[in-house]
């Protein structure tokens, strides 16, 4: 693979009262001892060097990840001037590559999500990379464990190929997060899979979709490409950002993409959506909790609890989600983890500005 790019600028507001605006999760050691942003860098050192990452996020997380993995070169930092989604970022991130290396082909990763198979991953980014090549956008579709919906789900057509031992799929189209009826559909037909939302395209490819699906927004791209490196970038990038719209990448270009593959893949992948999906992945004890901090638990099973600084008891719980932290304590049903979003907005509509 020629070049990563990093897409970091995410809020991870279901993953509250831990990630905040000032504090989301990709800056945070969830699963591991080091962030999640640490760990996606660093799982690809094998096949990218840290020369060729670069991170599209903002200025003020862009100093904390500097921190966290110094490796990273300061220039490989490509800061949004305000947050519109990951449509805008990927772009800005493709249009600096392309003035490096307009050949290149990238593969566009989030920050914050959890692989335990890495090896079978940087395989697959491999067979991905040979893909792009032919002149398709790729993206490793997760094979499903249970009809999901909070996932997008990507449909799989005919064969076109196959790379590094991995059979490639047309792509015919994508779903977003459909009722649970079309999700058990879609699992019995074992011809979808989840988006995972990691892309590998040439960024000539990747751009040419832009033009083609976001003609205004690739005007002021073509004049921001032209700019880079002189003292006219940043009023070209506040020109090229009024114009952007704000989409994700999927919505952007992917899903009218002229040429999309698939490659299903199982690599030990987890999007940590919620506290749940962080259980999920966590180290558990007999009783399935996952406990850190300083916690007493009794007749208690398939809890997690993330502790602070106090001690914290539990007595004939079942299936919980507690975590503390200094302002504020949450204690939520697992099976209710998928709707704290909800509770932010409340918060948010309350004023409570100080604990988002």
């Amino acid at each position: 693979m020629d070049y990563a790019l990093i897409m970091a600028g995410g809020g991870g507001t279901r993953l509250w009262p831990l990630s905040r605006r000032q504090a989301p999760k990709q800056q945070l050691p969830l699963v591991e001892a080091r962030s999640m942003f640490h760990v996606t860098v660093e799982r690809l050192y094998p096949l990218i060097p840290a020369e060729r990452i670069f991170v599209v996020t903002n200025a003020e997380a862009a100093r904390v990840f500097q921190h966290q993995v110094p490796a990273l070169p300061p220039g490989n930092y490509i800061l949004e001037p305000s947050a519109k989604d990951s449509g805008p970022a990927a772009a800005l991130g493709l249009v600096h590559i392309a003035r490096r290396d307009p050949d290149a082909t990238v593969a566009v990763l989030p920050a914050d999500h959890h692989i335990s198979n890495v090896p079978a991953f940087l395989a697959a980014l491999q067979a991905a990379q040979e893909v792009a090549r032919w002149g398709y956008i790729v993206t490793l579709g997760i094979q499903p464990s249970c009809p999901a919906t909070g996932f997008g789900y990507i449909e799989q057509g005919e064969p076109i190929g196959s790379a590094h031992g991995l059979t490639i799929y047309r792509a015919l189209r994508f779903t977003e997060k459909p009722s649970l009826e079309v999700a058990q559909q879609y699992l019995a037909s074992g011809r979808h899979v989840w988006n995972s939302g990691m892309f590998i395209m040439t960024c000539v490819v990747g751009l040419a979709e832009f033009e083609r699906q976001q003609p205004n927004f690739a005007q002021a791209l073509r004049a921001l490409s032209d700019a880079i490196g002189t003292p006219r970038y940043s009023a070209a990038l506040a020109e090229a950002w009024e114009a952007a719209p704000r989409l994700s990448l999927d919505y952007a270009i992917m899903e009218g993409a002229e040429r999309m593959a698939v490659i299903p893949v199982e690599i030990g992948w987890s999007d940590i959506g919620n506290w749940d999906a962080l259980l999920a992945v966590l180290p558990k004890d007999h009783d399935g909790n996952a406990l850190s901090g300083d916690v007493l638990a009794v007749d208690t099973h398939g809890v997690l609890v993330r502790g602070s600084d106090r001690l914290i008891v539990t007595l004939g719980l079942h299936d919980v989600i507690i975590v503390d932290t200094p302002d504020a304590l949450l204690v939520c049903a697992r099976d209710r983890a998928a709707d704290l979003k909800q509770v932010v907005d409340q918060l948010r509509a309350l004023g409570r500005e100080e604990v988002l």
